[in-house]
């Protein structure tokens, strides 16, 4: 069918020209002889063995693509058309399908992380100096209704890299507002002289275990590895004043250390001294109900020689008795038969020269 030209004249032509006079088309079958002709001289084998040559280069090329190599530090996770091929591959050289088949995925695991729930250090807001508080954060509500301001740090790795990529969105984000999820329900459960002194470390320790198990209910592959707390103070419109209470408190507490140490001191000494009392009078008991049952005997022994020879036992007790009395003392014998009517019968006083001689005695000693 010949091609009618659209021009004025009204003559013959294609649409490469408008007559025999103009441009004429190119030759589509001059065209692929060139082509073919330019294949053969870059391979003069012939066309057939050249191309494959080329198709094995190309797929050779493309296979060896697949390798890839897992640092110590990293886990590999393969990718399938975007989807994860489980499970994640480990430190060392692996093998996956090509590009545009399968890519992978090497992030760092050891690498520890950190999150700053109630303040900002420098390096977060890109200064310098003293730190910038979140109040909005910080301010928590303990269990026994007082609010105080909390700042602290977590820090968690990649447990699992698949995990971590695809089954959470926003991993940092996740991991700062459960932290501070766990972090209220734990201060919420403590009195406020809990979380300023002794319980700090308690509740470190609690908000590690409640925050590891939020995040591995969402199967997040991530592991918190410490909670670290910063501060933990009174909001400042108001630390002046729990100052001063904290204060007050701690005199009470001194004065009550010092006066458990002094009943510590007392209470022993008077226990031992009761106790010395005690064994006192039990061994005066023990001598009077001795010597109580020594006299007994004693006399019972002498009522039955009583009993066997009155007279002479009368006699005996009698010069014992006298005995007894006289011996310290200064003896006059009177004998009233005496001649000279004044019953007086003279006498060695020797008590008396015994006396002289010990303090003669004594004087020479002294000399």
């Amino acid at each position: 069918m010949p091609w009618t030209g659209q021009g004025g004249n009204g003559g013959q032509g294609g649409p490469w020209g408008r007559g025999p006079g103009g441009p004429q088309p190119p030759d589509i079958e001059d065209l692929l002889r060139q082509g073919q002709d330019r294949f053969r001289n870059l391979f003069p084998g012939g066309s057939r063995r050249g191309l494959i040559l080329a198709v094995l280069v190309v797929a050779g090329i493309w296979l060896a693509s697949g390798f890839y190599r897992v640092l110590p530090d990293e886990q590999g996770v393969v990718l399938r058309f975007g989807e994860w091929i489980r499970p994640t591959r480990p430190p060392g050289l692996h093998y996956h399908l090509p590009y545009p088949v399968e890519r992978v995925e090497t992030p760092k695991v050891t690498r520890v992380n950190r999150v700053e729930v109630g303040f900002r250090s420098a390096s977060e807001f890109g200064g310098a100096g003293a730190l910038r508080g979140v109040p909005e954060e910080s301010l928590m509500l303990t269990g026994d209704e007082n609010i105080v301001s909390v700042n602290f740090t977590t820090f968690w790795v990649i447990s699992d890299a698949g995990k971590f990529l695809f089954n959470i969105r926003s991993p940092a984000e996740t991991v700062k507002s459960a932290s501070e999820s766990a972090m209220r329900e734990i201060i919420g459960q403590k009195p406020i002289a809990r979380a300023f002194a002794e319980g700090r470390q308690q509740i470190e320790q609690e908000t590690h275990a409640l925050l590891q198990q939020i995040l591995d209910s969402y199967d997040s592959g991530i592991q918190i590895t410490q909670v670290q707390l910063q501060k933990v103070d009174p909001p400042s419109e108001v630390i002046d004043a729990f100052r001063d209470v904290q204060r007050a408190r701690a005199d009470l507490e001194r004065q009550r250390n010092e006066a458990e140490a002094y009943r510590n001191d007392i209470l022993p000494k008077a226990r031992g001294e009761a106790e010395q009392n005690v064994q006192q009078a039990e061994g005066y008991r023990q001598e009077i109900i001795a010597r109580a049952e020594g006299d007994a005997s004693r006399f019972l022994a002498v009522y039955k020689e009583y009993r066997r020879a009155e007279k002479v036992t009368e006699q005996r007790l009698y010069l014992e008795t006298m005995e007894e009395i006289f011996q310290n003392s200064e003896k006059v014998i009177i004998d009233s038969g005496a001649s000279d009517g004044q019953g007086v019968i003279p006498y060695l006083p020797l008590p008396e020269v015994q006396k002289r001689i010990r303090s003669k005695d004594g004087k020479e000693r002294g000399e």
